[in-house]
């Protein structure tokens, strides 16, 4: 079973499994349309395509929610028997951003109790370079019924953290840029800054220079520096709208340090909605 990341390799030589589902995530917050465009270009054999706003999110509210929230226990259930994944199946995704949209889907899955499943290290475009089959079109496959078993502690609500702002047990850190958690820029939100007490943990220095992730000595000596004493368990994510976050997570795990860290799914776009929150900006809290 594979649980955080998967090399082409191992991938391609599962391409012919029934029990092995495929899932592309590629997508771009500033072409909605693009990914799909993508997908029906050109994709790894057997994938089905998924989409941020329609698959992996529910409706925004507006002034309450994020700009990615997630979607209802029975709608995602729906879409995940669609694409013929049950207890059996060993899930895959993927997409052309580093994992970024694929561990979105990664997530969501462990947080309906679905443990096999694994982002490709490298993506599509590590698939393309090593010259792995392609295929265009839509693909589907046979329904099969998804059971969930939700684990609610995996998230917290906005609640949680604003009652948490002043516990020093409780480490709350920040997987966006460096610029974008200084408030230097906005990115697609109209407030910068970050959380007060949350400690820059931007989710691309997980990577090489290829996009795939860094071994797991190294992401651990990462996450130790960044964690000091204090354990998975005790600590909190988030990023702008509860998507790249997860990329964090599974460098954490990729690296041994145990699964127990949590998200804050509504995020910074969430965080924003109510002006009475506090906002910090410039470096280290």
């Amino acid at each position: 079973m594979y649980t955080t990341l998967i090399a082409t390799a191992d991938l391609a030589a599962h391409l012919a499994d029934p029990n092995w589902v495929l899932v592309d995530c590629r997508f771009k917050l500033d072409d909605k349309a693009a990914g799909r465009q993508g997908y029906l270009a050109g994709h790894i054999p057997g994938a089905v395509y998924a989409h941020l706003d329609q698959d992996l999110s529910g409706p925004i509210i507006p002034g309450q929610t994020g700009r990615h929230p997630l979607p209802s226990v029975d709608s995602l259930v729906q879409t995940l028997s669609r694409w013929g994944i049950d207890g059996q199946t060993q899930v895959v995704a993927y997409d052309d951003n580093q994992g970024m949209m694929a561990g979105r889907l990664w997530w969501m899955l462990r947080w309906l109790g679905h443990d096999a499943v694994a982002v490709l290290d490298g993506g599509f475009r590590s698939w393309q370079q090593e010259s792995r089959p392609v295929v265009g079109g839509e693909e589907s496959r046979t329904l099969r019924r998804f059971v969930p078993h939700p684990r609610p502690e995996m998230q917290v609500s906005v609640d949680e953290v604003m009652h948490n702002l002043h516990n020093p047990q409780i480490r709350l850190f920040d997987a966006r840029d460096e610029a974008r958690y200084r408030g230097e820029v906005t990115g697609l939100d109209p407030v910068a800054g970050h959380i007060p007490g949350a400690q820059s943990a931007f989710y691309g220095h997980n990577l090489d220079a290829d996009g795939k992730f860094l071994p797991p000595e190294q992401l651990r000596a990462r996450y130790a520096a960044l964690l000091g004493d204090t354990p998975p368990e005790e600590t909190v994510f988030y990023c702008g709208s509860g998507v790249s976050v997860h990329h964090d997570l599974i460098a954490l795990e990729h690296a041994g340090l145990g699964r127990g860290a949590r998200v804050y799914i509504g995020s910074w776009s969430e965080w924003i909605t109510d002006p009475s929150r506090p906002i910090a900006t410039g470096d280290q809290p």
